[in-house]
């Protein structure tokens, strides 16, 4: 093999992806966001160290990208006795610049609180600034948002109403959908590299400049070169982005 070819094959360098609670924490398809992040590092010719870590498990330091997903209220209740445990951790790489996609119910406990239907007060870590507090209604069905990586789409699923603290910026504006809370017309949380979002779906595979600028985040921290993209064809995902907000916004494709 010649030293070009060689070099073509050669990985830029490895990223660690831990996956939070995979098994409680982890429905509505939130486990597409972590296959799809670590399909796109190795697109971008990244190795991937994949890390599921689960309760009772001790969360390592040394993670570059940390994703979460949602849950019942129950499985919050079985994760928060390890995310006390583990919180500081958590807290100490999100103030370093980590990125982290947390989906739903892990949106919920990085934030200040959740308080259930029931009135059972769970406490966060306080990495978002925002608090929850459960409502006998859901909040359901297709989602588009404006943000700085552009329209993004997603589904929502919740009953957990979200209110923003002062100074907390939204994921995104709410242009179909319920969002944080149905009335302010926010959705999720971003705080340093910290994102925050109700958006099942999951939401990357159909929203790749999302993965990529936590990809980007990720690869500019851990690795001295930065962060070297690859042209890929994202096509398909533009093309299911575009007729979902086509039908939402414009009307198209609706039954007749």
């Amino acid at each position: 093999m010649s030293d070009s070819n060689t070099e073509s094959c050669a990985t830029k360098g490895k990223i660690t992806l831990v996956h939070l609670y995979p098994r409680e924490m982890s429905i509505y398809g939130d486990l597409g966001n972590t296959r799809a992040l670590a399909t796109r590092l190795r697109q971008h010719r990244y190795e991937v160290e994949l890390i599921d870590h689960h309760p009772g498990q001790k969360l390592g330091a040394g993670a570059h990208l940390v994703v979460g997903g949602g849950g019942q209220d129950s499985g919050q209740a079985r994760v928060e006795a390890d995310l006390a445990v583990n919180g500081q951790i958590l807290k100490t790489l999100a103030e370093d610049g980590t990125p982290m996609l947390m989906i739903c119910g892990m949106y919920q406990l990085f934030g200040n609180d959740f308080t259930t239907v029931e009135g059972k007060r769970l406490p966060g870590l306080g990495i978002l600034d925002v608090t929850t507090r459960g409502n006998e209604k859901r909040m359901i069905g297709p989602v588009v948002l404006r943000t700085k990586h552009g329209d993004v789409v997603g589904y929502e699923n919740h009953s957990g109403s979200t209110t923003l603290g002062p100074g907390q910026q939204p994921f995104g504006a709410v242009r179909h959908g319920q969002g944080n809370n149905g009335s302010d017309q926010g959705e999720g949380a971003v705080r340093h590299h910290v994102y925050g979002s109700y958006l099942h779906g999951p939401l990357l595979p159909a929203n790749p400049a999302v993965a990529d600028a936590l990809i980007k985040a990720a690869v500019d921290r851990a690795l001295t070169r930065g962060f070297e993209p690859e042209e890929l064809d994202d096509s398909l995902a533009d093309e299911t982005r575009t007729r979902q907000i086509g039908r939402l916004l414009l009307g198209r494709n609706r039954p007749r």
